[in-house]
């Protein structure tokens, strides 16, 4: 595999079209109602057309793509659960029964789990074998992977997006599975943006106070002592993040190459998303914020991406499934621009 694969299609991602836009903005202002009385349902319609380039964007189907890997750091203490559940969810979403396997059938998403890194080997149907290594290193003690493994996360990630577009996916939305993720993605925000830890580590999967103190503290020691690079996204990542971080942001720079629509999840995968603008940085044209989280971090990294979330139901759980409960609110947007009628067509008085 050829990690640098990714970078030579950095230069296929495009700004929006500014021309469907205006196409998408005229046709909205014709359709029977009042003026701007669908709200954000509108400007999200203006949206979706200037990522496309499709005056009348589709949506549907969706692709979820659920990243799994394991984290070093799970080994000091930061998690509510152990690290062998990171295997067992896995073969949780291959047999169908998790949240997101529930609302992708819902919304008739394709979906596709990808093993990046999860620390044993899963005999589950259907999963995309593509490990780099069993799990990172405890960044605490050592670098999470090496320079060379973090660009192969992004390149897997963009390998898998390619794979799900040409299955037919419209639009984009990446989804994770690790113990211990969250701090990984407290670390990686704070080398970033060099935000103060504090501000950002949260109970991830509901620790204790003591738990969560120490969490914080793993996370300042880590940064302390890496002193990761904030102007070298790779370096961070190799230093602080996980394996599949790395391949959330290659699979969103893919779908932006694709001029493909992402719909954002939770903090981990925003925190991935950040990296792929860090990457790649119009590609943040193509992000839509689909909820906010509890993770005090998520509200921190939307903000940094100048994104509005759709919904904020108060969510935690990752694996995509916040922005698959957000996805019919998008589709929404673009139904309304192909199916409903104009003053014209419906003899309607617009006066």
């Amino acid at each position: 595999m050829n990690t640098a694969d990714w970078k030579n299609k950095l230069a296929q991602v495009q700004p929006r079209n500014e021309e469907a836009a205006q196409q998408a903005s005229r046709h909205v202002n014709q359709l029977t109602k009042p003026l701007g009385s669908l709200g954000r349902l509108e400007s999200l319609a203006v949206e979706l057309a200037a990522m496309t380039g499709e005056p009348f964007p589709a949506v549907t189907p969706p692709g979820v793509l659920v990243f799994a890997a394991d984290h070093g750091v799970a080994a000091e203490g930061v998690s509510a659960y152990p690290q062998e559940v990171t295997a067992q969810m896995v073969a949780n979403f291959a047999h169908g029964g998790a949240a997101i396997n529930v609302f992708s059938r819902q919304i008739g998403a394709l979906l596709h789990v990808v093993d990046v890194g999860v620390a044993v080997d899963v005999d589950a149907p259907g999963v995309w074998t593509k490990k780099v290594r069993p799990g990172t290193a405890s960044f605490l003690r050592e670098r999470a992977m090496t320079r060379e493994e973090a660009e192969q996360c992004v390149q897997i990630g963009f390998e898998s997006a390619e794979a799900i577009i040409d299955e037919g996916a419209k639009l984009l939305i990446v989804g994770e599975m690790g113990i211990g993720n969250t701090t990984a993605s407290s670390a990686l925000l704070a080398a970033l943006t060099g935000a103060e830890p504090d501000e950002l580590v949260g109970r991830g999967t509901g620790v204790s106070d003591e738990k969560w103190q120490k969490k914080k503290a793993v996370v300042k020691e880590a940064l302390s002592f890496h002193q990761p690079d904030a102007g070298d996204p790779l370096d961070a990542l190799s230093k602080v993040g996980g394996l599949e971080i790395g391949s959330m942001a290659g699979a969103i720079l893919c779908a932006a190459s694709r001029r493909v629509p992402v719909l954002l999840d939770g903090f981990i995968s925003t925190v991935a998303a950040l990296l792929a603008v860090r990457l790649c940085p119009v590609s943040a044209e193509y992000l839509l914020g689909g909820h906010r989280s509890q993770e005090p971090g998520h509200a921190f990294a939307l903000q940094t991406l100048g994104k509005e979330p759709l919904v904020d139901l108060g969510l935690r759980l990752g694996e995509g499934s916040g922005a698959a409960v957000a996805f019919p609110i998008v589709e929404a947007a673009t139904r309304m621009l192909r199916e409903m009628a104009t003053f014209d067509e419906a003899g309607v008085s617009s006066e």
